[in-house]
């Protein structure tokens, strides 16, 4: 298990700038109530097939984020880690919005999706709810559109918190005078703090981004924020985006799991009220790469081989795909568009080409997406009171809910209720791959069965 740029001072106290640091025992979160499950019965992949996606850092409108944060960040260390001793000033202060266009174009051509960072004070250069010294109100107001109407239909929209440099005073809306680490978001500051202490600068962040009408369902801490409060964040995050944004399902990203075969499936955590008019819960989200498409830094990007090698049959995406778990990019934009060389695309193309080229079973998901799902995998009651027939009894609806029931009937055909409504028949497709909301299909003696399943009870049942 990895911190997402839990930098080394927690080390020495000389980070560099995007170094994930290996920590074995991280977890303090509650994972909260869970209700039975039958046996012979499993909720298995969104129609059976896996889950994968792309994690965008760093990412906001117009400023070039860490240019302007790596001075901060020097600062923030007296000058003594040289990861922050770049040639910073002759990065350019814009990452133009024909370069969003261009990318956002072509992960709606290419199906992908994931979540994309909008940093709501980038840098403490300006507010994008408010003013960006630099740019007109123009510029800014067009740039917004860009993401509702390009990005956003195929990623999540998330705060990485405020600044992701200075912690702001939520009174002022200035940033603490303080320079030092404790009053940096990705460092200290988070240590020591209460669940509704982080919960009100989570509130603070999304409700910035609530005012320039950008929705969001979850959020991303910049590097060690939370590393230290690990379950207070998590209460934290549901609380914040719940208060916000009335999500049912919120989620947050902090870590990485980017080698070992440690799992990196999603978290259902803190739930509760399952059986109430109010059930809730949060899910964590882990990425399975490191940030190898050129860095926050625009250091050098890895060879595409280390997330699938040419031939699809090595890396860590080939890893986590082949053991059917969700597989998880992580990037910064930063390093995608890598001072207009465009290094971090050509290698995230070229990584999706060859995705496409070795597998047939993927399926791209936004987080929000990917957080529904696991909820309902994990919240769903599952019971067979007799062969044939599977009762479920869900907090959360989920569009795709794909169960493998196994010593089902030889002749029977399926059929599904919703609440006390009549039973609809389902359709027989010939294979698993063939499987979408309404279908099923037979693998020996087990079947397959994809339906939209809501809130409240249903069922399966051969008729």
């Amino acid at each position: 298990m990895i911190h997402r740029r839990t930098f080394l001072d927690t080390i020495n106290r000389a980070a560099a700038g995007a170094a994930l640091v290996h920590a074995p025992h991280l977890f303090g979160q509650v994972a909260g109530e869970r209700p039975a499950q039958a046996a012979g019965v499993t909720v298995v992949n969104p129609r059976a097939r896996v889950p994968v996606g792309v994690i965008i850092d760093d990412s906001t409108c117009l400023v070039n984020l860490n240019k302007f944060a790596m001075p901060q960040f020097d600062t923030a260390f007296a000058g003594a880690s040289p990861a922050y001793h770049k040639a910073w000033r002759e990065w350019p202060d814009e990452i133009p919005d024909a370069f969003v266009r261009k990318f956002g174009e072509w992960a709606v051509g290419a199906g992908v999706k994931g979540k994309y960072s909008i940093v709501p004070f980038p840098a403490c250069v300006g507010r994008v709810d408010r003013v960006l010294p630099g740019w007109t109100q123009a510029e800014l107001r067009d740039s917004l559109e860009l993401v509702r109407t390009v990005i956003m239909p195929n990623w999540d929209i998330h705060p990485e918190m405020v600044t992701h440099t200075r912690v702001v005073d939520p009174k002022t809306g200035h940033p603490f005078p303080e320079t030092t680490l404790k009053f940096m978001e990705n460092w200290e500051w988070t240590t020591g703090k209460s669940a509704d202490q982080i919960g009100e600068y989570l509130a603070y962040a999304l409700a910035m981004l609530r005012d320039a009408g950008l929705p969001c369902e979850g959020i991303t801490t910049p590097g060690g924020f939370g590393g230290k409060a690990q379950a207070e964040l998590s209460l934290a995050s549901l609380q914040a985006v719940r208060s916000v944004f009335r999500t049912e399902i919120p989620h947050y990203f902090k870590y990485v799991i980017d080698r070992g075969t440690g799992s990196v499936a999603p978290r259902v955590e803190n739930a509760a009220g399952l059986g109430t008019n109010d059930p809730q819960c949060v899910v964590r989200i882990i990425a399975c790469t490191g940030d190898w498409t050129g860095g926050w830094d625009c250091s050098p990007p890895e060879n595409p081989d280390r997330f699938i090698t040419e031939d699809g049959k090595a890396g860590r995406m080939v890893e986590v795909i082949e053991r059917g778990e969700p597989a998880l990019i992580l990037a910064h934009w930063t390093g995608i568009y890598w001072n207009g060389q465009e290094l971090g695309l050509k290698v995230m193309q070229e990584v999706v080409r060859r995705l496409h080229a070795r597998f047939d079973h993927l399926r791209w998901m936004k987080l929000s997406e990917l957080a529904r799902y696991w909820a309902a995998k994990e919240l769903t009651q599952v019971s067979s009171p007799q062969p044939g027939r599977v009762a479920l009894n869900a907090p959360f609806a989920c569009p795709d809910f794909t169960l493998r029931i196994a010593a089902a009937p030889a002749s029977a055909k399926w059929h599904f209720r919703a609440g006390n409504a009549e039973a609809q028949p389902l359709r027989e497709v010939p294979r698993s791959l063939a499987i979408e909301p309404g279908a099923w299909c037979r693998e020996g003696d087990a079947v397959t069965v994809c339906v939209p399943l809501p809130r409240g009870a249903s069922r399966v049942e051969s008729l």
